[in-house]
């Protein structure tokens, strides 16, 4: 069900019980500022997710509330992400769904990063 990204960060999403180790995740890249994860129902063959260790709900909780530390540290992490997981080149798609309109379903700001596939438009028509 999407959520709304104006209530307060609940501690009990599943992402963040990823990052205090309560539930595993199939890790790819993790810092001091972000964890890289496999999405556990993929939708490319690589659908990789992304997320700030603070607790942020969505882009623009993030954007007016992080340091500067945090949003260079995670911004960098996920092209770190991106140059690891070989996609560079041909390509690779980076998705964060805010909100109920985009149905964001994890009340946890995360960047799903897509790849090995052509993806097609960007929008359904």
């Amino acid at each position: 069900m999407p959520i709304d990204p104006t209530l307060p960060y609940d501690d009990a999403n599943i992402f963040a019980k990823i990052l205090r180790g309560e539930i595993p995740c199939s890790k790819v890249y993790e810092d001091e500022w972000a964890l890289a994860f496999h999405d556990i129902n993929p939708q490319a063959p690589t659908h990789i997710l992304v997320i700030p260790k603070g607790r942020y709900v969505s882009w623009d909780d993030f954007s007016a509330s992080g340091s500067a530390e945090e949003i260079t540290g995670f911004v960098r992490a996920v092209g770190a992400v991106a140059r690891a997981a070989g996609h560079v080149e041909p390509g690779y798609r980076l998705l964060a769904n805010i909100g109920m309109d985009a149905h964001q379903e994890v009340p946890h700001l995360h960047v799903h990063l897509f790849a090995g596939k052509p993806l097609g438009p960007m929008l359904a028509r």
